[in-house]
């Protein structure tokens, strides 16, 4: 298993997400609240499918934490405007100025991975991973 490349993987991403989320902890944010506040930085609204997809969350789930999230003013649902069976997530501005902060935060921890390893190095990596989504995430030829 030692070079099993999705073990490789899950055990580098453990690693150093494990890092960031004691800073989210300590701070008294859960990881899924850093994902969904991520995942809306610069976004006029997402749907609760797609933040689910990016958040990697059953959606039943996403659904229970967006309740939470508006409960706190973290984000608020709006209906779209093209479509009204469409319910649009976006975020508030205590919301904004929460993942302003933790954003700060984020890029710097990925400053000080990026540091142990030599900068060619570094770029590789990010370069590499980059690759591997956009070709797993294309549709594959029967």
């Amino acid at each position: 298993m030692d070079d099993y490349l999705l073990y490789l993987l899950a055990r580098a991403s453990h690693l150093i997400s494990a890092e960031f989320h004691d800073q989210l902890r300590r701070r008294g944010i859960s990881v899924p609240v850093w994902r969904v506040l991520a995942s809306l930085v610069g976004s006029t609204g997402e749907t609760v499918t797609g933040l689910a997809a990016t958040c990697l969350l059953q959606q039943p789930t996403m659904t229970k934490l967006l309740d939470r999230m508006v409960r706190d003013g973290l984000v608020k649902r709006n209906q779209d405007s093209r479509d009204r069976r469409v319910v649009r997530v976006a975020l508030t501005t205590r919301g904004d100025l929460l993942v302003s902060e933790l954003v700060q935060l984020a890029r710097q921890h990925e400053q000080e991975v990026l540091a142990r390893h030599p900068e060619a190095e570094a770029m590789a990596i990010k370069e590499l991973l980059r690759s591997i989504v956009a070709r797993q995430a294309r549709p594959r030829r029967g």
